[in-house]
């Protein structure tokens, strides 16, 4: 018998081509040089209330890299670190940090200094762009990394003088989220600008292979891995995205919402990168968990057309009823990332929309990130992560022997490979050698085949729960749960138990203060069988999240009670 090791591709939409040219741009700079050409006058960011044109948003790019290049003496392959929110500085110094050959490293500014200590020291930045509220413990540790500059910026740098003047004062002395520090020791970022304007740019023209992005992974749970990601990678992965949604795209109209943290991977690439190569309108979020603030932005763009987010923010969309409270008439896309979307939470986003499904996707970091991805033609959700990207292949393997496993239903570790894939670890050639083998790069997550080539994760693997040798996925007792009108949130892990190995224990948020561990167990025997019965029930106020809105199990763990 011969297998068909391409199933996916009898389910794309019509006219969608099974390969890409990788080659869209020959580096990320080109990409950007020209969009900013093409759409000038079009305004490239909002943030706060303002607004910059692509043209504007090139000429302080190029000056921050001339100054960076003339000033400060930076060279191709030199490592610029970024500890930024969502803000106009961010897009401005990836760009620019690339027009010198630098490879742009991400770090989340809301990590601890010891995080960040990690990550700056494995590898080994000699520049630093950082939001001022974090430079005062970044100046603790500075004189234990590799660090020859620290630039500080400010939320009202970019804006207009007297806009900015009142941000930053709001942020100092009302808000109070800026600490004082050694001015003397940092750059301002308005310096850089000003002085860069005056200097002329020898920008770097970049190979196809060379490395853009160190993307660290994994740095809260042991030593922080980087993903070397080459400005091929990255093209490869917006090509895929475009040529995969590009029937439905109107380019240089549309509009999207960055609520997602552009530091992440997967916003980083579809939310900068990907809408910045159609000339997209990025309306930039700098603190989605205020959803109050979120929501008088929402009022404030009915133009908006794509959403992306994780579980979260679509269960957010929902709770707090803003498809009633904002004009959101044009919006056309939903696209998910990051985590899984439960079903009860796309159900009643579809309803609350007025017939908008979650496309689903799925990525890795270490795959620039997206692989799979719901098509567009779908008209409502399926629990699916989609179809891998074209020019991608997927498999599934047996998790004891390797075997391919290409029956429908049959659970297996999902592994890709792609022109997005990752070109190893960097100065971790051991775990390279635990990820990637002939240029396969395995995920760590139990899926299985559906019908046309469609893949649905089942869970990590390293979060199943083993009960009297029976695997138990957190994903599929979380799934029917959230479905239960009266629950806002839940999350399920495994804790020890002596008669069963382990046991499930389900963390509620409760929508409906009435709801008893009891009903909820009532309802969940009509659809789990006992040894997937949650044995321990706890409600709980939150859940803890990263800053995407990831549910952090790990964390529930560490804290867990065993009933």
């Amino acid at each position: 018998m011969v297998l068909n090791r391409t199933p996916w591709l009898s389910s794309y939409p019509k006219g969608i081509p099974y390969t890409i040219d990788p080659k869209l741009y020959e580096n990320i700079p080109q990409m950007f040089d020209k969009t900013c050409d093409k759409y000038g006058e079009r305004t490239s960011f909002v943030s706060l209330g303002s607004s910059i044109t692509f043209k504007l948003l090139k000429e302080k790019t190029d000056a921050l890299a001339a100054y960076m290049q003339n000033t400060l003496g930076v060279k191709p392959g030199d490592r610029l670190a970024l500890l930024l929110p969502n803000m106009f500085q961010y897009p401005m110094s990836v760009f620019a940090g690339l027009k010198c050959g630098m490879q742009i490293i991400n770090i989340n500014p809301l990590y601890t200094s010891h995080e960040i200590l990690g990550v700056l020291r494995d590898c080994k930045a000699s520049v630093i762009i950082a939001f001022e509220a974090n430079i005062p413990e970044l100046l603790k540790i500075s004189d234990q990394t590799y660090l020859k500059h620290i630039i500080a910026a400010s939320l009202g740098d970019i804006h207009s003088f007297l806009k900015g003047a009142v941000i930053n004062f709001t942020a100092r002395y009302i808000k109070k989220i800026i600490k004082p520090y050694d001015k003397a020791r940092v750059i301002p970022f308005t310096k850089c600008i000003a002085e860069g304007r005056k200097l002329t740019l020898n920008q770097h023209n970049a190979d196809f292979d060379e490395i853009a992005f160190l993307q660290y992974t994994g740095g809260t749970t042991g030593k922080p891995k980087g993903a070397m990601l080459s400005h091929g990678n990255i093209i490869s992965n917006i090509a895929q995205a475009r040529t995969f949604m590009q029937p439905i795209l109107h380019e240089g109209e549309e509009v999207i919402l960055t609520a997602l943290p552009l530091y992440h991977i997967f916003a980083m690439t579809v939310n900068l990168m990907f809408a910045f190569s159609i000339g997209a309108k990025n309306i930039l979020i700098i603190d989605p968990r205020k959803f109050e603030a979120l929501i008088k932005v929402l009022q404030k763009t009915p133009d908006l057309t794509i959403v992306t987010g994780v579980n979260t923010l679509f269960n957010a969309f929902v709770n707090y009823e803003v498809f009633k409270r904002c004009n959101l008439s044009n919006l056309r896309l939903a696209v998910s990332g990051g985590s899984s979307v439960q079903t009860g939470v796309a159900k009643r986003f579809m309803r609350a929309s007025g017939g908008i499904p979650i496309l689903e996707g799925y990525g890795l970091t270490e795959c620039s990130p997206l692989c799979c991805v719901n098509p567009y033609t779908h008209k409502r959700y399926n629990a699916s992560i989609g179809l891998p990207t074209p020019s991608t292949l997927a498999r599934i393997v047996d998790v004891d022997t390797g075997e391919e496993i290409w029956d429908l239903n049959k659970d297996g570790e999902l592994e890709f490979k792609g022109p997005q894939v990752m070109k190893g670890y960097f100065d971790n050639e051991k775990e390279t050698e635990n990820v990637m083998h002939d240029g396969w790069i395995k995920t760590g997550d139990i899926a299985v085949w559906k019908e046309g080539g469609y893949i649905r994760i089942i869970d990590r693997l390293k979060d199943m729960i083993l009960v009297s040798g029976f695997n138990v996925f957190p994903n599929e007792i979380e799934n029917v749960v959230s479905q239960n009108e009266r629950v806002l949130e839940c999350a399920v892990i495994g804790i020890p138990s002596k008669t069963t190995g382990e046991s499930v224990k389900l963390f509620v948020v409760k929508k409906d203060p009435s709801l008893t561990a009891d009903e909820l167990k009532t309802y969940l025997r009509d659809y789990l069988t006992g040894y997937k019965m949650p044995k321990h029930i706890e409600f709980v106020e939150k859940l803890p999240k990263s800053p995407v809105g990831k549910v952090m199990r790990r964390f529930l763990k560490q804290n867990r009670l065993n009933g």
